[in-house]
């Protein structure tokens, strides 16, 4: 990836466009790894735990706020205030009733929602995502996302799909062969616009 300069302004909402290999996950990585625990993350692979439960899979975005003992008790027994905390993420999600199935259960969707829970839990800014929403349909995705970016000040998220970008963000970086190709406000773009980031 080339140098890229990117300035995030407080309550900014930008989306990382551009096609596969174009440097978008690197980025996201790249911010993360300099702001480490100060952001809310929601990699491309998700980061669930197969073998845990829906709950202890949003509560993991807590874990370094609670001595061991805490997060040991909490895996054999949760706590009250944290059942209802990750409870009422999770039926905002549609996920109320997954609470305590495994996320090896769980379809590609409800792994992404289980992911963005984790986010919602963590209750950092800002959002950083990589195709958060990618195994969600239309209208599915548009809802959750709207809802997930009003519940954080500021986000960096990539993703492909360019009608969600243009409704969803305040502004879209173009990525191609890992350097900048658009900067601009997504006000001022059509889909055409974000089309020829495609094009070969």
């Amino acid at each position: 990836m080339r140098d890229i300069n990117l300035t995030v302004d407080q309550s900014e909402r930008i989306v990382i466009a551009g096609p596969s290999g174009s440097g978008k996950s690197t980025l996201i990585r790249l911010i993360h790894d300099r702001m480490g625990d100060a952001a809310a993350l929601v990699p491309q692979e998700l980061g669930l735990v197969n073998a845990l439960p829906v709950f202890h899979n949003v509560f993991m975005a807590r874990l370094e706020q609670h001595n061991a003992l805490y997060n040991l008790a909490t895996l054999i027994r949760p706590f009250k205030a944290d059942r209802e905390a990750v409870t009422a993420i999770l039926g905002e999600l549609g996920m109320s009733d997954k609470l305590w199935s495994p996320a090896a259960r769980l379809s590609g969707g409800q792994r992404q929602r289980a992911a963005l829970g984790r986010a919602l839990y963590r209750n950092a800014d800002p959002l950083l995502a990589d195709e958060p929403v990618s195994n969600l349909d239309e209208h599915q995705g548009l809802a959750l996302l709207r809802d997930t970016l009003r519940r954080h000040d500021s986000a960096v998220v990539a993703m492909h799909d360019r009608a969600l970008a243009l409704a969803c963000f305040d502004r879209v970086i173009g990525l191609r062969h890992g350097e900048t190709v658009l900067d601009a406000p997504s006000a001022s773009l059509t889909l055409a616009d974000l089309d020829r980031l495609y094009l070969p």
